[in-house]
This record gives C-alpha cells, structure tokens and sequence, in this order.
C-alpha cells in the first residue's frame, strides 16, 4: 500500500446512497487518500465535477436514448407505483420482489466490468453502499466495506419488526405473517442468487439477505435516538453513524418568501417519489392557501407542476443547506432525508411510498420526532393539522434542539473516515 490509500466508493444508483458516500469521500480526499467513485452510467461526470475520479458502468444495455443520473430506478419505479397504495404484506409481490430481482439482474450484469475496474484500480478497500451483493467487491483483493443507508431493520433481530413492513416495534400482531409471506416471495430469488454469489467465489449470504456484512467493518446510518432495541446486540464490526451530512453549496429564500411571515415548511419525496405527479399536486394544493411559505423540491418532472404563491422550488435543491432555514419537513421518508432532519433538529410529517420508507416513517412516528400519515388518503385539513400539531409541541422542539446538539458533536463524516482509513491502512 503507499502512503495514501486508495479507496473506491461504490454507491447504489440513486442519490441516498451516493450522497452518503460523498460526505465520507470528502473527507479522506481532504486527507490526501485516492478516491475512486464506480458509479452507474447515467451519473458520469457528477463526482468528477466534486473532484473525485471515476469510473463507469452499466447495471442492464444501454438505452436507445440518454438517460439523466438515476433514471433507470424513476422508470421502474414509476411502473410499480400503483402497488404504493396496497398494504405493506401486499407490496411484497408487487414491489419488494420485482425491486430484488432488478437488484439481482443487475448484480449478474455488471459483475465482468467490476471486476475489470477493481482489477484496474486496485483498491486497498472497496466500500460497498448497496442492498445486494456485488461478488466482485469481495473477491477483488481490496478489503470489503459495507456501508447502509438504508432502515437498519436490514439487519434482522427478533425486536426489530421485518423489514419494509412498517410495523410498529411495540405490536407483533402481523410480524409472523409478513415473515412468512416475504420468505414465500422472496426465498427462491434469494436462493438463486446466493448460489450464483457462491459460483463467483463470494461466501454464503446470511438468512433471506441479499448482501454479505463486512468481517472488517460495517457502517449504519441511523441516529441513536430512532435506533432499535436488539435481543442480540450487533457484532463489533457494526458502527453506527448518527449522521453523515455532506456539503453543498449554499441555498438563500427568494424575497418574496424571505420577507414573508409564517413557518416555513420544506416538501421533499426524494427524486423518485416526486416523479408521482399526482401525489406532488395534491401535495402542493393542500398547501396552495395555508399560512406557510413552501419550498418544493420539484423533482424530475418538475416542468409538470405549478407552484401557489407562497412558494418556491426547483428540481434538485441542497438539503444540507436549506434544512437549517425551515421549520418543518414533509418527506417520503428516505434514510438520508429522516438523518438530516435529526441532524439539524427538524419535525417530520411522513408519506412513506415504498422498500424502508414504512419502517423510517413508523420509526419517527413511534419515537414522537413526526407524524406518519396515510401517503395517498390523508386530507388536506390532517395535512395541516399535522404541520400545526408538531410546529407549536415546545417540548418536542426542546427535544429536537438537544438531539442535533448531540448528533452534531458525533461527526459522522470524520468518523466515518477515521475507520474506513483504519480498514485500509491495516
């Protein structure tokens, strides 16, 4: 190894996962470590631009046409919309499977240019922010990482409801039933593709998990405060990460809301849930003439939508830099979105639409940082209520304040750092 290590970041292609490996990148860069970004085509150029090398790859064939970062998770996730309506126990066929599979396809397809990249690279450690295994990530030489932003009921323990079910922690009824149907679903895609993980020289997957935890080092995304209680604590490769907030740049209210009065409310479902056009417009009249100024992140299709008076938006906005200037989120539920808010001490009012977005929005709901509401059947006066209800709760934003301090003090990306370059300098 020379003086400064070479760590490759391998995020998923979505903007959860790869802003959380940009805030750790950030700062092993800083520290004069070589960082590689292997990312999915439709991001090329998006962490050169931050000063990161890259290299590409493709997770299917290439489309007919090009594609903008992410766009083939917004296609798919577009065509399994409808499922969003149904009970969790339900969406397990109708998203959760066709979701693993598309995982597990491009796991298969993209396994010969992994390696070739590795081979070309070779990294004294590959960190791996994915849901499923990648067998070449732990087969290349490099010591193998996993970091999750995902819910960590990701890791199965007998207190932690199953994942994606949006149980509650403190009621069972329905946790053997869900287990179950997801092992009925579920079990022969998994069994396959443990079997071909095996074939590529990749040890055993675990139980129903896709991906294989770390004998170096396991990093989680999750405040203490949201985290669960375990009958068996984690092994001590797991490190949890209470926030993991990167930078950006800096973000300013236009006038018109700057000299305005009210709170102001930040609605954000992530790149893929705002491309439910109907959902963002319903969203967007029920707050069209309440006394809040509005910042809307608009999302892919953000031409389709038509912003009230009171707001403002644009298809990507910095999250880092704009929580500190509101009063409240309306989220999807993302892992990255419900750290943030912790991070800088802000109430939640959740729509979850899919995978761990249920287990994030019950999570915030049962520990009292939010309000979890019926995504699609909630009305405009619970809408409101809600915002209302969290915003005047003084005990709640005393709580908030103590958690950010906290939270704050931990920081994360400089943890992060510190045992990854431990992993790689060993």
């Amino acid at each position: 190894m020379s003086e400064h290590p070479t760590v490759v970041f391998f995020p998923e292609g979505a903007y959860g996962p790869t802003n959380n490996c940009v805030g750790m990148g950030a700062v092993l860069a800083q520290r004069g470590c070589r960082v590689v970004f292997v990312l999915e085509e439709s991001f090329a150029g998006v962490m050169e631009a931050r000063g990161f090398e890259e290299r590409i790859m493709r997770l299917g064939p290439p489309p007919a046409t090009d594609e903008a970062p992410g766009q083939f998770w917004k296609d798919f996730i577009r065509e399994v919309a409808p499922v969003f309506r149904r009970p969790t126990i339900e969406a397990i066929e109708g998203s959760v499977k066709p979701i693993w599979q598309a995982l597990v396809d491009g796991a298969r397809y993209v396994e010969p240019r992994l390696r070739e990249i590795l081979d070309e690279v070779r990294p004294d450690v590959v960190v791996e922010d994915n849901v499923c295994a990648f067998p070449a990530t732990l087969t290349s030489g490099g010591r193998y990482v996993r970091s999750i932003s995902c819910n960590p009921a990701e890791l199965p323990d007998a207190l932690v409801p199953p994942v994606f079910s949006g149980y509650p922690t403190a009621d069972r009824n329905g946790w053997s039933e869900f287990q179950a149907e997801y092992r009925r679903i579920c079990g022969p895609l998994h069994a396959e593709f443990d079997a071909w993980c095996q074939e590529q020289g990749a040890p055993p997957l675990a139980g129903l998990e896709f991906i294989n935890e770390s004998q170096y080092l396991n990093l989680y995304l999750y405040p203490r405060e949201l985290d669960y209680a375990r009958e068996r604590p984690l092994a001590s490769t797991f490190q949890r990460l209470d926030s993991c907030v990167r930078s950006t740049e800096p973000f300013a209210l236009p006038d018109h809301l700057a000299d305005g009065s009210g709170p102001i409310v930040y609605l954000s479902l992530g790149s893929l849930g705002s491309a439910d056009i109907e959902l963002m417009r319903k969203l967007i009249a029920s707050l069209a003439d309440a006394p809040y100024r509005v910042v809307v992140s608009m999302g892919p299709l953000a031409d389709q939508l038509e912003l009230a008076d009171n707001m403002t938006g644009a298809e990507f906005l910095p999250h880092p830099s704009l929580l500190p200037l509101v009063d409240l989120v309306i989220t999807h539920g993302g892992n990255n979105t419900v750290t943030e808010c912790l991070h800088y001490g802000k109430p939640m009012v959740l729509l979850p639409l899919f995978w761990d977005q249920h287990d994030n929005a019950q999570r915030v709901h049962e520990t009292g940082f939010g309000r979890r509401l019926p995504t699609y059947d909630h009305t405009a006066d619970e809408l409101r209520d809600a915002i209302d209800g969290l915003l005047v709760d003084a005990a709640l934003r005393a709580r908030l304040e103590a958690v950010s301090a906290r939270i704050r003090t931990t920081n994360g990306t400089e943890r992060a750092a510190d045992l990854i370059e431990a992993v790689a300098r060993a």
